[in-house]
């Protein structure tokens, strides 16, 4: 399982009976988890001195009960504990969410020093990165402020602006990033026939959604085929290509054999895939956090 255990401003406290007792910066939440499924003795005194709590409805959905804590707020975080900085914006929105998922600092990590490395072999290289999807730009932040040039998109206008201010907090030149607010499969299709290639591609689909026009997207049956197309923007020798999922069912092996099927069988290089996860202070124990599968390109430029 690949961690996520260098955060300073967000831990999980404890986790029991369904919920994950959470610190963001100052403030503790405690939000709904159906990987929760034991029983703990609920010890650590911040189950009693909560911020917010998310309460799930048995009718789907739920909703926020609020005690002390600000419309939104600020947390930071240092790529592999020591590097970059980037701060995020946070505030408590629909179905549980706060606008970041914490665990996937455990790719940020990865794929920054991949940038870092090839431009370290060629400091003169522009790197390109594709992230779907994209939501309030994590990744997109990561890489970034490791030196890529970053086309960021994603269907909500709300998510791109939102993606937009957490650049702005951390610091990043305005011209790293283009930002775009597009449906993923059909700027894929027209990149295709533009020409355009990229040197990475991240994306972190949804499980379910639809189009501007109604198109159903459902994981299962859409993923292989938008990985396909996305494999056609790829350059030559690409350097990584990551996919998130929080799809229950789909398992890190299928994603795996996917990215070994179409992307390391064309370009070389190494598949990993695997669960990822955040340590819990209170247990010892790692929260499964869905998925993840990596594709490394080969070494292909002299260090």
């Amino acid at each position: 399982m690949w961690v996520a255990d260098n955060w300073t401003d967000y831990e999980v406290i404890d986790a029991s009976d369904g919920e994950k007792l959470e610190r963001w910066g100052d403030y503790v939440l405690l939000r709904p988890d159906p990987q929760v499924i034991w029983h703990t003795a609920k010890a650590a005194p911040q189950w009693k001195k909560l911020n917010a709590h998310y309460h799930r409805s048995s009718k789907g959905g739920g909703e926020w009960e609020f005690f002390d804590l600000p419309k939104e707020w600020e947390i930071s975080y240092a790529i592999g504990g020591r590097g970059d900085i980037l701060r995020f914006r946070l505030q408590p929105f629909s179905f549980k969410h706060t606008g970041l998922f914490p665990e996937q600092a455990a790719n940020w990590n990865w794929f920054s020093s991949i940038i870092k490395e090839a431009l370290a072999a060629e400091p003169s290289r522009t790197i390109k990165v594709l992230n779907l999807f994209a939501y309030t730009g994590g990744a997109t932040l990561a890489a970034a402020a490791a030196g890529a040039h970053v086309t960021h998109v994603d269907a909500s206008k709300g998510m791109v602006t939102w993606a937009k201010e957490n650049a702005h907090i951390t610091g990043l030149p305005e011209t790293s990033v283009r930002w775009l607010v597009d449906d993923c499969r059909k700027f894929v299709e027209r990149e295709i026939r533009r020409g355009n290639h990229y040197d990475a591609i991240i994306m972190d689909p949804p499980s379910y959604g639809r189009g501007p026009k109604g198109e159903i997207w459902k994981l299962e049956d859409a993923l292989y085929d938008f990985v396909t197309a996305c494999e056609k923007l790829l350059v030559k020798e690409p350097l990584f290509f990551l996919i998130n999922s929080y799809t229950t069912g789909l398992q890190a092996g299928v994603i795996g054999y996917m990215l070994s099927s179409l992307i390391e069988k064309k370009h070389g290089g190494t598949v990993a895939a695997e669960e990822i996860g955040l340590p819990v202070t209170a247990s010892g124990l790692i929260l499964p956090c869905g998925c993840s599968g990596r594709f490394t390109g080969k070494p292909n430029r002299p260090v």
